[in-house]
């Protein structure tokens, strides 16, 4: 196989993989591509590699996806196949009813694969919507937050990070494993999303602190290992949650994504934010980013009216390069830097 034929297959091995781990839409696959290099004499071997990269994966093996997305994925793979070679392949078959007998759970699995070899894998839920919340699962904003923060370790090192709306714990999670923070603080209000969040951080070899009020006490001092980040849980009800209650986390950065979704929701997120910048007035006043997917230009113009009337200054963040992690390419996502 010639040199550029051999990058390209390797580059569609990187897609097949990042896109099946992280559980994407099937529709998102590079298909017709794949299609095309099954045309060559090679097509055997290169579905022999994606079946290793996906299904096999190690990742995929110990914690793998939901059982209808890993059976269409299969059965998408042994149409392309059958597509432009009349013999079967006997991998694929036994691959696909390996999963036909695998029993379906509410919760599946999602990995991302980090630029230091490492992975962040996370248990969700199989429904947009469960237990009342949209918090069981990953949003896209939180992926576009988490490459930001790895492009921009500095905004984190050695310092003390406050989540709002941590929701499946993405974004947090790729922070402690490549930003460095001294501190971090999940936190958000539903009592399942608290749960599963703490489940999170454990499956990723964190350590928990055993309570947020008493770890937040002391945020200077890290008891264990000097690389790993104090991680703690928080439940944080924006509504109800004093400015003293926020000021015993001492927080260096604030952030949150995807939590724009209704006038609510934004409307106690100003308040909470507002709270924020009082918490600390014989120091700087902590950084604040606020990740989004914009969706309805009336709901982003509702918050950053808000943020006017609270008297939070903002500045939009520069569309950075990295795109480590699959999501929906056509959305507009933006991240705004506050001023608290």
């Amino acid at each position: 196989m010639a040199p550029e034929q051999t990058a390209e297959a390797a580059s569609l091995l990187r897609n097949f993989e990042r896109r099946f781990l992280a559980a994407r839409s099937l529709r998102s696959f590079p298909w017709q591509i794949l299609e095309e290099k099954l045309r060559d004499s090679s097509g055997s071997e290169l579905l022999l590699n994606i079946l290793q990269k996906t299904v096999k994966h190690p990742l995929c093996v110990n914690h793998p996806p939901s059982v209808k997305y890993a059976q269409g994925f299969l059965s998408e793979l042994i149409k392309k196949h059958e597509a432009v070679h009349k013999e079967p392949l006997d991998q694929l078959y036994e691959a696909l009813a390996e999963v036909l007998t695998a029993k379906e759970h509410p919760q599946c699995y999602r990995s991302y694969l980090l630029p230091s070899g490492d992975s962040v894998t996370l248990s969700e839920s199989t429904a947009i919507i469960s237990h009342g919340t949209t918090g069981l699962v990953t949003w896209n904003a939180a992926l576009y937050l988490a490459e930001w923060a790895i492009e921009n370790p500095m905004a984190f090192t050695h310092r003390t990070v406050l989540e709002l709306g941590s929701g499946a714990g993405l974004t947090g999670l790729v922070i402690c494993k490549m930003c460095c923070p001294r501190a971090y603080v999940f936190s958000d209000c539903h009592s399942r999303v608290l749960e599963q969040l703490r489940g999170n951080i454990l499956l990723n070899g964190l350590s928990l602190e055993p309570g947020a009020t008493a770890a937040a006490q002391h945020p200077g001092h890290n008891t264990g290992d000097s690389e790993s980040p104090r991680v703690m849980v928080a439940q944080l009800d924006w509504d109800i949650v004093t400015a003293p209650q926020l000021a015993a986390f001492q927080p260096d950065v604030v952030i949150a994504a995807d939590v724009l979704y209704c006038p609510e929701t934004i409307l106690s997120l100003v308040g909470v934010l507002h709270r924020l910048s009082a918490c600390r007035e014989d120091q700087r006043a902590p950084d604040a980013y606020i990740a989004f997917t914009v969706r309805n230009p009336e709901t982003c113009q509702l918050f950053t009216t808000g943020l006017g009337r609270a008297g939070i200054p903002w500045e939009k963040v520069p569309q950075h390069d990295q795109k480590l992690f699959s999501y929906e390419e056509h959305s507009e996502m933006a991240i705004l830097k506050l001023t608290l």
